[in-house]
């Protein structure tokens, strides 16, 4: 076990290594230059040319690189060119928005899918099967920002149940900060529930006829406890890699949605940071949710260990 889990923190560091390096990179030869859109249209080409100087732009490539892994190492993801403060402090102040989002999206998109899936597999060729299937194609193939605006018409502007965007005053109550949230949660749950209803139906199918189930049943077991206690258990470990993939998603994917909704999320501080060439912005996003990425994919393996013993032995 002990060297299962030091294989997966090995190829956690390599890979977040790999990001940090193409994030870099990336970042540097993206066409703009944040020091002319600092100073404006009418800055001239000396006053430009000192500020790249002032925050160390006009250093060679390898020297900023050797900085910026200086920096991480410190664990210092270094200052905002445009916020003027530690982009650490920027992106602890915007993360609330976009782990709650996260998490509600995945309660939502988790309770839709998970009771369908085993349903549509349990009546495997049926009417309820089919129609379970053709909303998971409606639901993968309908972009999250346009179901959104669709939410935000009808919950929002018609019927006044909830609020249009934002995310509340500085003051807002718990309560109130879910009110927000549940429009935009609803929009991105609806995709993401096509993918682990899929993948829920595929695994309950291939376990369900299996020699272990039908024993089950021979022993006058009730259908319900067979399907969830025999099957639903059996069936976990695809189901698992799926939920783990698709909140990691989630959290690099809602730059669209919380744009829409006009959550002041993560999401929203890449956008700006993009229009502005606000490099240690950029980095320190892309970084951690590239980490968060990472460590999701931990959990799922760690959930791997409790839910398949055999696991500890590969």
């Amino acid at each position: 076990m002990s060297k299962y889990i030091l294989k997966r923190v090995g190829g956690m560091l390599v890979v977040m290594l790999f990001v940090l390096t193409i994030v870099f990179l990336i970042v540097r030869i993206t066409p703009g230059d944040p020091a002319a859109i600092m100073l404006g249209p009418d800055a001239t080409a000396t006053e430009i040319a000192a500020l790249r100087t002032n925050l160390g732009l006009d250093a060679p490539l390898i020297k900023q690189y050797t900085l910026f892994l200086a920096q991480l190492a410190r664990g210092d993801l270094g200052n905002s060119i445009f916020l003027h403060r530690p982009v650490t402090t920027a992106l602890y102040e915007r993360s609330e928005p976009t782990l709650f989002l996260t998490l509600f999206t995945m309660v939502i998109a988790t309770a839709i899918a998970i009771p369908l899936g085993i349903l549509a597999a349990y009546r495997r060729d049926s009417w309820i099967d089919r129609g379970v299937t053709t909303f998971a194609m409606l639901a993968a193939s309908v972009p999250s920002f346009w179901l959104g605006l669709l939410l935000i018409q009808l919950f929002a502007a018609q019927l006044g149940w909830l609020p249009v965007a934002g995310y509340g005053g500085p003051d807002a109550s718990f309560t109130t900060r879910l009110s927000h949230l549940l429009l935009p949660a609803m929009a991105l749950g609806t995709g993401a529930s096509a993918i682990i209803l899929r993948s829920t139906r595929s695994s309950m199918l291939d376990v369900l006829n299996d020699q272990y189930v039908r024993t089950a049943r021979s022993k006058g077991m009730s259908e319900l406890r067979v399907v969830i206690r025999h099957a639903l258990k059996n069936a976990l470990i695809p189901i698992i890699t799926v939920l783990g993939l698709t909140a990691a998603a989630l959290i690099s994917g809602a730059v669209v949605t919380e744009t829409v909704f006009s959550l002041p999320g993560i999401g929203n501080l890449v956008v700006s940071a993009v229009m502005r060439r606000d490099y240690p912005v950029i980095q320190g996003a892309l970084l951690v949710i590239a980490a968060l990425y990472v460590l999701f994919n931990f959990c799922v393996d760690m959930l791997y260990l409790a839910v398949d013993p055999r696991v500890r032995y590969q």
